[in-house]
């Protein structure tokens, strides 16, 4: 993974700034660099997919997914409106079930089978607040939850600025202080909110929020 100032070179045609800061890592090793938001996020919550059945709300390619299958999940359901997104390794993976051309909000939960005990959401072009409400309704009594915040979705069109990127740190916070209310208001316990480790594709600063439902652990 090359970036240029915090932002990801992902093609030779990127434009780079002649004074900007650039780093280099080792490649990762999930379907997405998505994953490493989601490793990230669980390891500062303390939060174990070991042997439980998980929501991927968002899969797209399927990086959050990935995640959750290495660090030994029982079921994923990879859910996201979109159709064909999901990297080939996890579409032919048992422990996957991708539901394509689906929103969260008109999920029948049958569908699931069992209440998820852990959900992940990596959602665009939505708010939270419009995603959150069925999420927390599919969730079983002790679950845990991971959302990413992407201000630029968030911050409504009179708070974000020139080429869709939110710069202002109080923007960013105030953001996140709305998420969390709204984790709030549907019963939830908010247990931490980190900085992602990498920015968006588009070069926006992104956070992790982590909640839990009743009796969790």
């Amino acid at each position: 993974l090359v970036t240029a100032d915090g932002r990801a070179v992902e093609r030779p045609a990127d434009l780079v700034a002649p004074d900007a800061r650039i780093e280099a890592s080792a490649p990762h090793p999930y379907v997405s660099r998505g994953g490493l938001k989601l490793a990230a996020a669980l390891d500062a919550f303390g939060f174990d997919p070991r042997d439980r059945t998980c929501l991927d709300i968002g899969a797209s390619t399927g990086g959050f997914t990935d995640v959750l299958l290495r660090r030994g999940a029982r079921h994923v359901t990879a859910l996201d409106v979109g159709r064909d997104q999901l990297h080939a390794s996890l579409r032919a993976d048992a422990r996957v079930t991708s539901l394509e051309g689906t929103d969260i909000r008109s999920l029948d939960p049958a569908a699931l089978g069992q209440a998820p005990e852990l959900v992940t959401i990596d959602v665009s072009f939505i708010a939270l607040r419009l995603v959150l409400p069925a999420a927390v309704a599919l969730m079983a009594d002790g679950a845990e939850l991971v959302a990413l915040i992407k201000p630029q979705f968030e911050a409504g069109r009179e708070r974000v600025g020139r080429g869709g990127i939110v710069r202002d740190e109080a923007v960013h916070a105030a953001v996140c202080d709305e998420v969390r209310a709204g984790l709030e208001g549907l019963g939830l316990t908010v247990l931490g909110l980190v900085p992602s480790p990498v920015e968006g594709g588009d070069g926006n600063r992104e956070f992790l929020i982590g909640a839990g439902k009743g009796t969790h652990t």
